[in-house]
C-alpha cells in the first residue's frame, strides 16, 4: 500500500480508502438495507489488514445500514487501525440541536466515541445556506472541542463557483471530498477545484473515481482503445491510476461491492505512484475519453441560457442525465438520479413544448423534441 499526504495534517492516508456506499447486498434494490453482512465484514477487514487506513460511510448509505455494518467491522481491534469518516445529513437538520442528535446517533451506530473525519454531506449553494442558518459550524466546533469529532470537512455536489465560495468561507476546514475521474475534469469542482483546495492546504479526497462503475465497464469501442496499450490493465485500473497520478489527490475512495474488486484495487494501490503515468499512458486515456464523448447525443453545454423554464423543468440536468445514459451505455444510474433526486415538475415529462427555451439556446437544440425522448428513457421504471 502506498501512503500520501493529507493536506496540512501530520498523518499519511492510504492511497486507497474504503467507501461503504456500495457494500454487497442480498438484493438489487438501490441503496438496499439488506447488506450481506458476513461478506461486507470480510471485505472491510481484508482491506484494513492490507493497509487501508481510511473508511468512509454516511448517515443515509444503504438507508442507514452502512454505519451499523461499519461499526461491527471495526470491532476486535480494527477501530484502532483506521481513521473513520462519516457525514452529517445536512438536509435533515431543521434546528441547530439536530446536528448533535444525528452525530450522537452515528457514534452509537458506529460503536465509537469519536469520528476522526466528519463531513457536512453533499454541500452546494443551497445547502451552504442551511449550514449557516442552523449554525452547523458552531455545533461542529463544539463537538471538536469535546472530542466527538477530530476534523471537519465537506463533500460537494454543485457548480464550481459554489465550491470555491465554500472553501473560502470557513478557515476550519481540514479536507474536502469531490467527484473526480478522467471524464469529470470539468464537472462540479473539477480540476480547478482540486487544485484550488489543495493550494489552500486542504486535503482532497476523491469519490467516484470509476464514475459509479461506468469506467470499469465501458462500451466496446472504449475498451478497445484501452486494450490497445502495451500495458495490460483493466478499465478500472486505468481509471484508478489516472486519479492517483494527480499530486493534489490525498486519497481516492472506492465503493467496493465484491471481494475480487477489493483484491484488484489493493493490487493497483500497491504500486500507483504520483505522476507515474507515462505520456503514452495519458494519451491512451485521452483517446478513451474522446471516444466516450463522441457518444454524447445532445450537444448541451450546460450554459443555462435556456433557464429558467416557465414550467419549472430543469433542462440542463435532464440533458445531462440523458447524455450520461447514452455515453456510458447504462441507463440505470441516470434513471435513479432522475426519479430519486428530481422533483416531478423539474423532470422532462413536465415539458409542455412551449419552445420559449429554444429561442434562447445558443446551440439551437430542438429542446421540445428531446424532452419526450428523455422522459421515455429515464422515467420508465419506479425507484
Amino acid at each position: 500500500m502506498k501512503y500520501r499526504n493529507f493536506g496540512k495534517l501530520d498523518w499519511k492516508p492510504s492511497a486507497l480508502g474504503f467507501g461503504c456506499m456500495r457494500l454487497p447486498c442480498s438484493d438489487t434494490a438501490p441503496m438496499s438495507q439488506n447488506i450481506d453482512e458476513a461478506q461486507a465484514l470480510k471485505m472491510i477487514q481484508l482491506g484494513i489488514d492490507s493497509g487501508i487506513n481510511y473508511l468512509d460511510t454516511a448517515y443515509p448509505y444503504h438507508n442507514g445500514a452502512s454505519e451499523l455494518v461499519v461499526g461491527k467491522a471495526l470491532q476486535g481491534g480494527y477501530r484502532q487501525k483506521v481513521k473513520l469518516a462519516t457525514k452529517s445529513p445536512v438536509w435533515l437538520i431543521q434546528k441547530p440541536e439536530d446536528f448533535d442528535t444525528f452525530l450522537n446517533e452515528q457514534l452509537k451506530k458506529l460503536q465509537t466515541d469519536h469520528i476522526d473525519f466528519y463531513l457536512l454531506h453533499a454541500l452546494g449553494e443551497e445547502r451552504w445556506g442551511w449550514v449557516q442558518k442552523f449554525k452547523m459550524l458552531e455545533r461542529a466546533e463544539a463537538a471538536i472541542k469535546d472530542g466527538r469529532i477530530g476534523h471537519l470537512g465537506f463533500s460537494f455536489h454543485d457548480k464550481p463557483e459554489a465550491f470555491t465560495k465554500i472553501v473560502d468561507a470557513y478557515d476550519g476546514w481540514t479536507f474536502c471530498q469531490i467527484q473526480y475521474n478522467y471524464m469529470d475534469t470539468d464537472y462540479q469542482a473539477g480540476t480547478k477545484g482540486l487544485k484550488y483546495a489543495a493550494a489552500k492546504g486542504l486535503a482532497v479526497i476523491v469519490m467516484e473515481p470509476l464514475r459509479g462503475g461506468a469506467l470499469a465497464n465501458p462500451p466496446k469501442a472504449v475498451r478497445a482503445i484501452l486494450d490497445s496499450s502495451a500495458q495490460k490493465r483493466t478499465p478500472a485500473e486505468w481509471a484508478l491510476r489516472w486519479v492517483w497520478n494527480q499530486p493534489e489527490v490525498s486519497l481516492l475512495l472506492s465503493g467496493m461491492s465484491a471481494l475480487p474488486q477489493v483484491e484488484e484495487n489493493l493490487r493497483v494501490a500497491g504500486d500507483a505512484e504520483i505522476t507515474s503515468l507515462k505520456p503514452e499512458d495519458i494519451a491512451i486515456i485521452a483517446a478513451a475519453k474522446k471516444k466516450f464523448e463522441e457518444r454524447t447525443a445532445i450537444p448541451c453545454t450546460r450554459c443555462g441560457y435556456c433557464m429558467p423554464c416557465p414550467n419549472g423543468v430543469d433542462i440542463p440536468f435532464n440533458f445531462e442525465l440523458y447524455n450520461a445514459a447514452e455515453v456510458y451505455d447504462d441507463v440505470n444510474p441516470a434513471r435513479f438520479r432522475y426519479l430519486r433526486f428530481m422533483e416531478e415538475r423539474a423532470r422532462a415529462s413536465a415539458c409542455v413544448a412551449c419552445r420559449v427555451c429554444e429561442e434562447k439556446c445558443p446551440q439551437k437544440i430542438p429542446i421540445s423534441e428531446w424532452m419526450p425522448k428523455a422522459a421515455a428513457l429515464l422515467g420508465e421504471k419506479k425507484v
